[in-house]
């Protein structure tokens, strides 16, 4: 992989996502009334809460920048269901259309589908963004620390808390670590893939672990493929898991979801530094 030109490739996509943020604004007023005449959004947290278990989160998604078109023909509604049959806790559903070949439709169909709470999975920068999820059927976001900073992040927070979204909060290195926690986040998800370069390392989740206070939700995201994986998260306090390529490049992805639910989980420790 060419890093020089794969480095580039958050950037564009947040840029993409302001303009799309921009045309919405129109829309704002409409969205925030949806949003707020929604009905109630199902517990997304407390679904990855399974005490001596980890939880997972299987994904919906389509292509992705790294890897291109994964399942381009898949049925949303299929899938989720598969999912959900398996034992999966959640969904999460990428949104993204210019990159991922996602769309609110398919949030929408997934969350008819099935009984569990699902992620909107997208690049957050705006509070237009979360009236248009909660209007479109989300039950959580996705706020990512590298994209936000401090005060905009503390916002969209507090606005998902008022919207009773949860928001997943998305983190890489130790500093962001510290960065959710200031901002209060509840969940945080140690995106494994560096999205300067998408390199993928299940160690950063390994090693982040430990500064994830016990009180928190914490979800391991991005390369993980086995029960293998999943045990050595389990051993480190890792509460789920959020897996999405391996689940859509299985000739069966409710059957491969299958294998990563109901492995143990240790009491996380967490460090002091």
């Amino acid at each position: 992989m060419d890093t020089g030109v794969e480095g580039t490739i958050l950037d564009r996509i947040v840029e993409t996502k302001r303009h799309e943020v921009e045309r919405l604004r129109p829309r704002a007023a409409e969205l925030r009334s949806a949003a707020e005449s929604s009905a109630a959004p199902r517990a997304f947290g407390a679904a990855l809460r399974r005490g001596d278990v980890v939880a997972v989160i299987a994904e919906v998604k389509r292509r992705s920048p790294s890897a291109g078109w994964i399942r381009p023909e898949l049925t949303v509604a299929e899938i989720a269901s598969a999912y959900a049959s398996a034992g999966a806790s959640a969904l999460s559903v990428l949104t993204d259309a210019s990159y991922f070949g996602g769309s609110l439709a398919d949030l929408a169909e997934a969350k008819a589908a099935v009984p569990i709470p699902v992620l909107r999975k997208d690049f957050v920068l705006d509070a237009v963004q979360l009236w248009e999820a909660r209007a479109a059927g989300a039950d959580a976001v996705l706020l990512i620390v590298r994209i936000l900073d401090d005060a905009r992040l503390r916002d969209l927070l507090a606005l998902s808390l008022e919207l009773g979204l949860s928001a997943l909060v998305e983190v890489h290195t130790a500093g962001e670590v510290e960065r959710a926690l200031a901002a209060g986040a509840e969940l945080i998800g140690v995106n494994n893939r560096d999205l300067a370069t998408f390199h993928t390392d299940l160690s950063v989740s390994l090693d982040l672990a430990g500064l994830v206070p016990a009180d928190r939700v914490l979800i391991g995201e991005s390369g993980i493929r086995t029960p293998e994986d999943v045990d050595r998260l389990g051993g480190v306090g890792v509460d789920a898991i959020l897996v999405g390529e391996h689940l859509m490049r299985a000739p069966d992805p409710g059957a491969a979801a299958a294998a990563l639910v109901g492995r143990p989980r240790r009491e996380r420790v967490t460090r002091i530094v």
